[in-house]
C-alpha cells in the first residue's frame, strides 16, 4: 500500500505562480496575494489612522462635557447662594418691620425725656441688636425732598425754602442697606409763588444784562 494510500503522507499543494492569468490573459496583481497585516501592507497603516483619529475625537468630546458640566455646577452654585442670601434678607426684613412700632414708642419716650432707669437700658439693647442686623434711620429736618425715600403728611409754603424741603420729621425713615422698610414721613414746604416770581425775574435780570454785555 503506497503511503498516500494509507493516508500517512499529506497531498501536495500546487500554488500557482504564474504572473499571467492563462485564461484571461491578464496580468496579475502580485501585491494582492500578499497577506493582510504583511510589512509594506497599506490597509494596515490606512485602518490604525482612523483609529487614532477616533480616539482624539472622542477625547475632545469628553473633556468640553465635563468643562460644561463644571460651568452648570458653578452656576447652580451661585444662584443657591444668592438665593439663600435673598431669603435671610428677606427674614430679617420681615421681623425688623414688626419692631418698627417698638422703635417708634422708644423714640417718642426720649424726645419726652421719659427714657429713663431700666427701659433706657432695654432700648439701647433693642436699637444695638437691630442695628447689628443693617437696620438704619435715615430723615432730618432741611432734607430735600425726595418722594422715593420721603413720605409727605403735609404740605405748605415757606419763604425761607428755595425748593421742597423737609421741615419736619413725623416719623424717620427705615432701611436695611439700600432697601426702604419705611419711608420717612415728613412735613414739605415748598417756595411761595412771590418767592418763585421773584427768583424768576432775578435770574432773568441776570441773563438780560450777560446779553447787553
Amino acid at each position: 500500500m503506497s503511503p498516500r494510500e494509507n493516508g500517512s503522507e499529506e497531498e501536495p499543494v500546487i500554488r500557482d505562480n504564474r504572473k499571467i492569468d492563462p485564461e484571461t490573459g491578464q496580468a496579475r496583481d502580485s501585491a494582492g496575494d500578499a497577506p493582510e497585516g504583511a510589512p509594506g501592507n497599506p490597509g494596515t497603516q490606512t485602518a490604525a489612522a482612523p483609529a487614532e483619529g477616533s480616539a482624539t475625537d472622542l477625547l475632545a468630546e469628553r473633556t468640553a462635557d465635563l468643562q460644561r458640566l463644571q460651568a452648570e455646577f458653578s452656576n447652580y452654585r451661585k444662584r443657591v447662594e444668592r438665593d439663600r442670601i435673598a431669603v435671610r434678607e428677606q427674614a430679617v426684613a420681615s421681623v425688623l418691620t414688626e419692631l418698627l412700632p417698638v422703635l417708634d414708642d422708644i423714640g417718642r419716650a426720649r424726645d419726652h425725656g421719659e427714657l429713663t432707669g431700666g427701659f433706657a437700658k432695654v432700648s439701647e439693647s433693642l436699637e444695638t441688636a437691630v442695628g447689628k442686623l443693617g437696620l438704619t434711620t435715615y430723615g432730618a429736618k432741611g432734607d430735600p425732598f425726595d418722594p422715593t425715600v420721603h413720605e409727605a403728611l403735609l404740605h405748605s409754603y415757606s419763604a425761607e425754602v428755595t425748593e421742597p424741603t423737609c421741615v419736619e420729621i413725623l416719623q424717620p425713615g427705615y432701611r436695611i442697606n439700600e432697601r426702604i422698610l419705611r419711608a420717612a414721613r415728613v412735613a414739605v414746604a415748598e417756595p411761595s409763588e412771590e418767592t418763585a416770581t421773584e427768583e424768576t425775574a432775578a435770574g432773568s435780570g441776570e441773563s438780560g444784562g450777560a446779553d447787553e454785555n
